[in-house]
């Protein structure tokens, strides 16, 4: 079983991953999606896990892989109907991840009408870092999260720029499910996503928090 270990050496064994869509609105708006008015969320299994120093796997079945770097939090106990302020307490540590999307199949999906978990549930394409414990790190509005590709910014914001902040998300998701310990939380990708192809070398940063960097290769 993956398992979740921390800079000063907590494990938490990996629950579920739920990831949070147009969190930021110029991103909705990039790709031509109207901006939401509460959070929306989406699962990927446990299987599509990876860590720092691994590789993502492009599908055979997908010529446009993109890349969405996210803040991701880390769930330390149990939250159900909770309050912003609860939800902060439940939140063990932060890492920073890449939600890795087959927008070529999301696109034919939605297109259809059908639900586009195909587009995000494939093996590797939820890589994280490894995670610091919130009581160790401060992020803020003015916190800022990148992605290069190959030496080149490919993203970069503020995470003020979050329609819904991490307190909020965390205690939206808990009306909806119960959160257990080892629960990961994709928060949602600023603008400036495109596609990655084999070969290409991504770094993902949040200030403060471990780097995570990850190779693309070919199914």
């Amino acid at each position: 079983m993956n398992a979740i270990t921390t800079t000063t050496g907590e494990q938490y064994g990996v629950g579920k991953i739920v990831c949070v869509g147009r969190n930021y609105a110029a991103h909705a708006k990039e790709l031509g999606n109207e901006v939401p008015e509460f959070p929306l969320i989406f699962i990927k299994p446990a299987s599509a896990l990876i860590f720092d120093g691994m590789s993502i796997i492009k599908p055979a079945y997908s010529d446009d892989m993109h890349h969405e770097v996210e803040l991701v939090l880390l769930i330390g106990k149990n939250l159900k109907n909770v309050g912003p302020e609860e939800a902060q307490k439940g939140i063990a540590g932060y890492g920073v991840g890449l939600d890795m999307t087959l927008r070529d199949v999301q696109n034919e999906l939605k297109k259809k009408g059908h639900p586009w978990t195909i587009a995000k549930c494939f093996d590797t394409s939820a890589a994280v870092s490894d995670f610091i414990l919130s009581k160790h790190c401060s992020i803020t509005p003015e916190t800022r999260i990148s992605l290069t590709v190959n030496g080149v910014v490919r993203q970069d914001a503020p995470l003020g720029l979050m329609l819904f902040d991490p307190a909020k998300v965390v205690s939206y998701i808990s009306q909806k499910m119960t959160l257990e310990p080892g629960d990961l939380i994709f928060t949602g990708t600023p603008e400036g996503v495109a596609k990655v192809v084999p070969g290409d070398i991504l770094s993902a940063k949040v200030a403060g928090i471990p780097e995570l960097r990850v190779k693309v290769e070919a199914e």
